[in-house]
């Protein structure tokens, strides 16, 4: 007993033993959500930064709003409106795909402002090299700017992987069937919250520090000079 609670640890054990391969299940829809949220996030953002600096306002103006949006707007409040709002307009999603496209854009907002950040810590000069050798402005991005800037955007876009991943929870909200709502669910069934609960917050926090352990291993060996691109 502990502070006046009674636990039966052999059957709280076996409970687990038993929800385990349920919370599994779950944990594979979290890792597909939050792959194709940032696949989502890392394009668009990249997609967003470059027209961020565009030196038209007509573009960049707009732009530069949508990123705000994203970013000073609860995540929440965006998964409702794409789950619940768009269908009155005809637009209707699955809700694993709704909630994907939810992350995405909330966090290519963030992406972008990574993506802007490193683009501009990459030297002037190698910008007046590529135009002194003639070099369009794609191939400037895709051959010079972009390797350089990778090695330096790593580190925050990996904090942004790790958030997202735990944000994923929010998914729950609208029904897709990742580890807190299947634990949810073992719990209204079984009316025992604590077990599946405490699985998947220690579920979390092991994905979550293997994440960030990726992250910094990826950034260690990445060359500080930039990388090619083919």
């Amino acid at each position: 007993m502990l502070f006046g609670i009674r636990w039966d640890t052999s059957t709280d054990l076996n409970f687990a033993i038993s929800i385990f391969p349920i919370l599994l299940r779950g944990l594979v829809v979290t890792l597909q959500a939050t792959a194709l949220g940032f696949a989502i996030a890392l394009v668009l953002g990249l997609i967003l930064a470059i027209l961020r600096m565009a030196p038209y306002r007509l573009i960049s103006w707009p732009v530069a709003f949508f990123l705000e949006f994203t970013r000073n707007t609860p995540l929440l409040v965006q998964l409702y409106f794409l789950y619940f709002v768009l269908p009155d307009f005809g637009i209707v999603f699955p809700a694993f795909l709704t909630g994907a496209i939810a992350l995405g854009l909330q966090y290519c907002g963030y992406t972008a402002e990574v993506y802007r950040a490193g683009i501009e810590a990459v030297p002037r000069g190698q910008w007046e090299a590529s135009r002194a050798l003639n070099m369009s402005a794609v191939l400037t991005f895709r051959d010079v700017i972009i390797p350089q800037a990778i090695p330096r955007v790593v580190p925050a876009l990996g904090n942004y992987l790790v958030s997202m991943l735990k944000d994923t929870a929010i998914l729950s909200a609208v029904t897709v069937m990742e580890m807190l709502n299947v634990a949810q669910i073992i719990g209204q069934r079984t009316f025992r919250y604590f077990v599946p609960l405490t699985m998947v917050g220690g579920m979390f926090l092991v994905m979550t520090i293997i994440s960030a352990g990726l992250v910094r291993f990826v950034e260690k060996r990445l060359p500080k000079a930039g990388i090619p691109l083919r």
